[in-house]
């Protein structure tokens, strides 16, 4: 039994040693089959390679042949081209040079011919420059020749000759003169006051300009010992920190107040005001009264300069606040009684209408009309005459030169620009018209005296007298001493060293008299 299975396990593992042996065997044969198969692929391919890549040597070298043909070519044409551009392109340097070179033929003849005229020019100056030495010296001996004959020199000769003259042409001279200032005059005077006469009708203003009050009513005259305190204490305070003087005097429920600036005064107006309502004066709290006032006349002063603005439909935006403040201090500044904020926009509405009839800037008349004077708010503080410091102060904040100059042209004799002579016109327009100033009794004779003064001091004057109201000096001569022809010339040198001299509003007619009364008897 073991036996057999023994030889059963031996013919088992000898079958599979066949089988196994059978199998590698077919798998040998059937990889060596696919090898070969595969060898004999590859190499089919490989051939097939070989021949494409023959193929494609032949057809590159084809290829190549017909591009370096064609690159040839090109080349050779590019050359040709070259050669063809560069023999043009010599052919012009040729021509360009030959133009060249004739060019600077013709400039070196040029400059020779120049030369040689310079040269002849230099001649002829010298020449001329000898003959004028000559002529100069032969017209030096000349004069000295007649000089000699006539006994005169060049100057007394001129002077008997004019002499001569105004004897013998005096009178012509004169109605001539006359005649053509008259025509002139009439005609500029007719085209004026149309002019005039439609703007006045469009400015609406007061007949009367109210006038900075220094005045403070007291509710019973027993305020004026509390005013001045115990020992003075009360007044000295309120004079001490406003830099006024407080008049009490016997005048029945008032007191006066006197400084050199109108702001210093409005505040101690103020004050004063303040104390009288609260009703408590003393040291401590007048100080906090003044404090106040400069607080409120602070805003009411810019307040003012910023309805003026709005007043003409200027911007306030255009201006700097600064000078708007400046400007609002006009409001408590007076010239010849007239309020000179008011007075300025007069001006600037008045000056404005006649720039838009005469075709002017409107804007720089409105402009320059209301900061014309504006040298006034600050002339008490500034050293100065008031054009110049409102020059300086409109340059400060700066404006442009044509609204500068408004505040120097309204005084001018003749103004530069046409805005400044309308600027001119509109302030005597405002400061003549009636009501617009008043002036002092004492002020008022202190003018006609000057007036007369000035008037008299030239020679042959016999009489002078100044009439309606300081607007006319009449001027009597001696017949003898003045002529005709000299009168109407000591009438122009009268008005120049009125305006040279004197300050006044408006304008002064000056009227020479001559009269000659020859008187004779029949017996």
């Amino acid at each position: 039994m073991d036996s057999q299975y023994v030889y059963a396990l031996i013919a088992l593992l000898v079958g599979a040693s066949v089988g196994v042996a059978a199998g590698y065997a077919a798998r040998k044969q059937l990889a060596q089959k696919n090898i070969d198969s595969a060898e004999a692929n590859a190499e089919r391919m490989v051939k097939e390679a070989e021949t494409k890549a023959q193929q494609a040597l032949m057809d590159a070298e084809g290829k190549g042949q017909k591009l370096v043909l064609e690159a040839t070519q090109k080349s050779l044409k590019m050359i040709e081209d070259s050669k063809t551009e560069d023999e043009n392109r010599r052919k012009e340097l040729r021509v360009i040079q030959q133009k060249l070179q004739t060019i600077e033929v013709d400039l070196a003849n040029r400059m020779k011919e120049l030369q040689r005229k310079q040269e002849d020019l230099f001649e002829k100056n010298t020449k001329v420059e000898d003959l004028r030495i000559e002529l100069s010296k032969q017209k030096e001996e000349q004069v000295k020749k007649l000089e000699a004959v006539a006994k005169l020199t060049t100057d007394e000769a001129k002077e008997v000759l004019m002499k001569e003259l105004e004897e013998t042409a005096g009178d012509e001279l004169m109605s001539r003169l006359r005649k053509i200032e008259r025509t002139n005059s009439d005609e500029i005077e007719k085209a004026a006051r149309a002019k005039l006469s439609v703007v006045i009708q469009r400015i609406a203003s007061s007949h009367a300009v109210e006038t900075t009050t220094t005045n403070v009513p007291l509710p019973s005259d027993d305020m004026k010992g509390r005013i001045i305190g115990k020992e003075g204490r009360n007044i000295k305070a309120v004079e001490h920190m406003t830099g006024c003087e407080i008049i009490v005097d016997d005048t029945p429920g008032v007191i006066t107040i006197s400084g050199f600036s109108p702001i210093r005064r409005q505040v101690a107006r103020i004050a004063l005001q303040k104390l009288l309502e609260d009703g408590r004066i003393h040291p401590g709290r007048i100080e906090e009264a003044v404090e106040e006032a400069k607080r409120d006349l602070a805003v009411d002063i810019k307040k003012a300069g910023e309805d003026a603005l709005y007043e003409l439909g200027i911007p306030v935006q255009s201006i700097d606040p600064k000078l708007v403040q400046i400007l609002g201090r006009l409001k408590y500044r007076t010239s010849y009684g007239q309020n000179v904020l008011r007075h300025s926009i007069e001006v600037a509405n008045i000056a404005a209408l006649l720039a838009q009839d005469l075709g002017a800037d409107v804007a720089v008349c409105k402009k320059g009309g209301i900061l014309h004077d504006i040298g006034k708010a600050v002339d008490h503080d500034v050293q100065g005459a008031h054009p110049e410091i409102g020059y300086n102060i409109m340059k400060k904040f700066g404006l442009p030169e044509e609204i500068c100059y408004q505040s120097i042209g309204h005084h001018e004799d003749k103004p530069k620009t046409l805005e400044a002579i309308l600027v001119k016109a509109a302030d005597a327009i405002s400061g003549a018209r009636p009501g617009a100033r008043k002036d002092t009794y004492e002020l008022y004779v202190q003018r006609l005296e000057e007036l007369e003064k000035t008037a008299a001091s030239f020679p042959g004057i016999e009489k002078v007298y100044a009439i309606q109201a300081g607007r006319e000096v009449r001027v009597f001569v001696e017949p003898k001493m003045i002529d005709d022809f000299a009168a109407f010339r000591l009438a122009k040198d009268i008005a120049k060293k009125i305006e040279s001299e004197l300050k006044y509003p408006g304008e002064i007619r000056v009227n020479v008299i001559r009269e000659t009364r020859v008187t004779e008897y029949a017996r």
